[in-house]
């Protein structure tokens, strides 16, 4: 009787998760349909009031958009990963016993601020901070396109936030990245050491390799945190409607999640629905970076 129980609330468990994610996904999807369907006129002016007279159809609304949301988290992920895997190798195989059952209680406690706090630090600490070094950034290497001034002064800009999304993701990927990495097997480490491997050809031999799969997945994980990353984007981001590559200007970019955050209150309801449609576009851009993750995951089990 009591394994059955259990089963059926396994069960129950299971498909409790696939029936939120129906009823989310069926959710944005009647509420998005007006945006394609609805009255032509109201359609236009709904779009016109968004973007300030700058889209003249649904995707020429939505894809800078896209655009700066990926452009972003991935900005933010390219800084986060390389020293997040840097933090849970020090913490797993160099730190003392001590150092790293602190350093693991601080990566835990970072990992667990809320994402408002992080945008008050970069909106009323970091931008003040950072603006002459992005201004010397451009004037000496604005020949490289994406450091091309003149700097935003303030920097509310595209490099300003991917540092913070950063900082703000950097705690989630190590913590996940550590528990990987303690798990790798003794023995191979041993017998790498055994013949003479050093630390650093023991790391890259029996620990990266085992780590690959799951680096992935917490990769994953701070890049879904940072795609739908609202509140420290909109306290810091100088918003607009362009695909611009250039990092260190103002009113170059702004982010789906950000977007919604700003227009929602003032937007009539079709202009609500155009916002849930680009909110339909970051879910299901997050379900297929998710999607194929699981992919690379799996092969790389495999081998």
């Amino acid at each position: 009787m009591a394994d059955k129980a259990f089963k059926a609330c396994a069960w129950g468990a299971g498909l409790l998760i696939l029936v939120a994610l129906a009823a989310v996904t069926l959710f944005l999807v009647l509420r998005a349909l007006p945006a394609f369907t609805g009255d032509p006129a109201a359609r236009a002016s709904a779009l016109d009031s968004l973007s300030g007279g700058r889209a003249h159809g649904f995707l020429s609304y939505v894809g800078p958009l896209l655009f700066g949301t990926v452009l972003i988290a991935g900005l933010a992920l390219l800084v986060a990963f390389p020293i997040s895997t840097g933090i849970a190798l020090f913490i797993t195989h160099y730190a003392p016993r001590r150092l790293s059952s602190a350093l693991s209680a601080v990566i835990d406690l970072l990992a667990a601020i809320p994402s408002v706090i992080y945008g008050l630090w970069g909106a009323l600490v970091l931008v003040p901070a950072i603006t002459g070094f992005w201004a010397w950034v451009a004037r000496w290497l604005g020949w490289i396109p994406i450091f091309a001034g003149p700097a935003a002064a303030p920097a509310r800009s595209v490099a300003t936030v991917a540092l913070v999304l950063a900082v703000m993701i950097i705690p989630i990927i190590s913590s996940v990245a550590r528990d990987i990495f303690a798990q790798a097997p003794r023995l191979q480490q041993e017998a790498a050491l055994a013949l003479g491997a050093t630390k650093w050809e023991t790391i890259r031999l029996a620990v990266l390799p085992f780590g690959r799969a799951g680096l992935i997945s917490a990769s994953m994980l701070g890049l879904g945190r940072a795609l739908g990353e609202t509140m420290a984007v909109l306290m810091i981001l100088s918003p607009g409607l362009t695909y611009s590559v250039r990092l260190l200007r103002a009113s170059t970019n702004q982010t789906i999640a950000a977007n919604i955050a700003a227009q929602f209150p003032e937007a009539n309801s079709m202009g609500v629905s155009t916002l849930i449609a680009s909110g339909l576009v970051l879910f299901a851009i997050t379900f297929l970076v998710n999607y194929l993750a699981r992919r690379i995951t799996r092969k790389g089990g495999a081998r």
